[in-house]
């Protein structure tokens, strides 16, 4: 249990990451602002509940909500569970895996059950980054409403897609292009929240009676048939908070907590209770608000004002969206790296931070989930429907996953691990319940998406290990490859081979194929594997590991963490740094190119076997991958039956 967030920085540089955070971070829980009151009233108009104890048990919900998911579960313990300053669904997993976590090989057809819920968790962290975009953008373009009703909500739908289209667009150019103003412009709107929150609350302070959760109890005992859907509606208050903890590694505990105390959390806080003042002055004046009307478009004056509050929300709601983006890059590249997911091309866009990536495949599928989204939807009120229910299931993981490095790697005693996240999960499932009535209204759609990842990760994952199994159970020995290297019917030619194997030990069969169709060897061979430690990034000390063999065979053995991505050619000077006669320039890399033949006896379903026969045709090639010149490169075809 660590927090890596450097402390020896300067007060200008902490400023920096404070505000990076609120750009980054709270982007998404910063928006939510803009539909969710309008929600939750919706569910109050059904039922005829009165306006005052209405709108203070909804605001008293979703206080407490702020205050125990984000301020205590994540901020002040979920995030203590780092790996290396790392955190989200993968960093938990590679805690588990090197705290004593299950291992690959239990019952769940090769995957220990641990690692199957882990994965689940990041399938729905994916759906949800296809529907947040959708939600948001397409919220705040329903604000152009709020300034005319003659806009039709066809023009709405067509003018989110643009905004959504130029976004996914736009990725390519780096976050770096973009970065710079997300969190200055977060500043500007977390205050203008707070501006307008506690204008419309000195109008009506008597609305800061919701503080009480008994009036929030209150509601629910009101309302207990429809528990469900407004708990439904609450949680879109807090559906950002999962970033949070997932992008703790870009800015450190200690500047996320400053930037949620400092200005997230007051100007969210003193929003929603203005909304709730709006609301009821509205019905005291005996002008109640419509079932169509959105309160936080109303908390602005009609005109230029209310013009401006709605082009801020379209831009905020932007940055919302690229928070949820960024985090998809990096959620693939930690899957990538730890062998859940088939190997990517992956850009860098910015040479002097290595996690500002962007993989062309995965914008490409976010794109256009996320507008098929909106045109299909069509509105925030029947999109809320799909919202919702990925990311709780994803906070309920979380929390179960943090109960198991409470026991298994700091060995926290039951009796204090247990009521406090006993105490966790029931929020997360109350709220997951809560949002298991959508299934039928469109709840379905973020569980297909992370069905289908799942099996993706899955499938590409035990497949990957009985490729493994099967091409090292019989390997030749160093001793033996000496022996074959010494031969007399093996000719040495001048020139340095380098043969990339799969596991740090034993022979690569692309070698003995190599010996055996040529009859020749080169006279300095490199036995390169490329090993994906458990931690987000490996120190450069620790990079490279060298040991010759003999007969002018060295083995070198590449360590970079899973937030990284591996550079053979950088590995190569290091290698000839280290004493081996290469010159990285010429040398020539042998790959084995799988060629999967189902039909096997492999301890696989049928369709997996397909699906992972697909997924291999279709990954981007090692070659590719490792960042080597394609003309040093030579390919040998390996059929492998499963």
């Amino acid at each position: 249990m660590s927090s890596h967030s450097p402390v020896s920085l300067r007060p200008a540089a902490r400023a920096t990451l404070c505000v990076g955070a609120l750009g980054v971070v709270f982007g998404d829980i910063g928006t939510s602002p803009l539909y969710t009151m309008k929600e939750c009233l919706a569910h109050l108009h059904r039922h005829g509940v009165g306006e005052v104890e209405g709108v203070l048990g909804i605001l008293s919900l979703i206080f407490w909500s702020l205050v125990l998911v984000v301020s205590v579960k994540y901020l002040f313990f979920v995030t203590k569970a780092d790996n290396h300053g790392e955190g989200g669904i993968f960093a938990l997993l590679a805690l588990l895996q090197t705290g004593g976590g299950e291992k690959p090989g239990g019952k769940s057809r090769g995957l220990g059950w641990a690692v199957v819920l882990l994965l689940i968790g990041a399938a729905l962290l994916y759906g949800d980054g296809i529907i947040t975009p959708a939600i948001s953008v397409l919220g705040a373009a329903e604000g152009l409403k709020a300034i005319s009703p003659d806009f039709t909500q066809t023009q709405i739908i067509w003018l989110a897609c643009a905004v959504l289209a130029g976004l996914f667009w736009f990725q390519h150019k780096g976050t770096k292009n973009i970065g710079g103003i997300f969190g200055p412009v977060m500043v500007v709107w977390f205050t203008v929240l707070a501006v307008l929150g506690g204008w419309h609350l000195a109008d009506y302070p008597g609305v800061l009676r919701a503080l009480n959760p008994l009036h929030g109890l209150a509601l629910l005992q009101r309302v207990p048939g429809d528990i469900p859907a407004l708990l439904g509606a609450v949680v879109l208050a807090i559906t950002g908070a999962e970033a949070l903890y997932a992008d703790m590694g870009h800015f450190g505990r200690r500047h996320i907590a400053l930037a949620w105390y400092g200005a997230a959390f007051p100007g969210l806080v003193l929003n929603y209770f203005g909304q709730g003042a709006l609301i009821l002055k509205n019905s005291a004046a005996q002008t109640p608000l419509l079932a169509t009307d959105n309160p936080f478009f109303l908390l602005a004056p009609p005109g230029l004002p209310r013009a401006l509050l709605t082009g801020l929300s379209i831009v905020a709601a932007v940055i919302a969206s690229q928070a949820l983006i960024s985090g998809a890059y990096s959620l693939t590249r930690q899957a990538i790296q730890l062998g859940y997911f088939p190997r990517l091309k992956i850009n860098h866009t910015n040479f002097e931070l290595s996690g500002q990536i962007y993989i062309p495949f995965v914008n490409t599928l976010l794109a256009g989930g996320a507008i098929l989204t909106v045109a299909f939807f069509g509105s925030t009120d029947r999109l809320a429907a799909a919202y919702g229910i990925a990311v709780t299931g994803t906070m309920a993981i979380t929390t179960f996953a943090y109960f198991l490095v409470t026991q298994k790697l700091w060995r926290d005693p039951l009796w204090r691990a247990v009521p406090i996240c006993g105490v966790f999960l029931l929020i997360d499932l109350a709220f997951f319940g809560a949002n298991a009535h959508k299934i039928g209204e469109g709840g379905w759609f973020p569980l297909a998406i992370g069905a289908v990842l799942l099996a993706v990760m899955h499938t590409w994952k035990i497949g990957r290990d009985e490729i493994f199994r099967r091409v090292f159970s019989n390997n030749v020995t160093e001793t033996e490859l000496t022996n074959i290297a010494r031969s007399a019917r093996v000719t040495r030619v001048s020139g340095c081979a380098v043969f990339m194997a799969g596991s740090p030990k034993g022979t690569p069969i692309a070698l003995l194929h190599h010996v055996k169709s040529n009859r020749c060897l080169h006279e300095t061979v490199v036995l390169l594997s490329i090993v994906t430690d458990e931690v987000p990034a490996v120190p450069e000390a620790e990079r490279l590991t060298l040991t010759e063999i003999g007969e002018g065979i060295w083995r070198a053995v590449g360590r970079y963490g899973y937030m990284e991505s591996p550079d053979a050619g950088a590995l190569m000077e290091r290698i000839r740094a280290g004493g081996v006669p290469v010159n990285p320039a010429t040398a020539t890399y042998f790959f084995n190119r799988e060629m999967i033949i189902t039909g096997g006896n492999a301890r696989m379903w049928e369709w997996q076997k397909n699906l992972y026969a697909l997924l291999s045709r279709n990954a981007r090639p090692a070659k590719d991958y490792y960042r080597i010149t394609p003309s040093q490169i030579i390919e040998i075809g390996l059929p492998l039956q499963l």
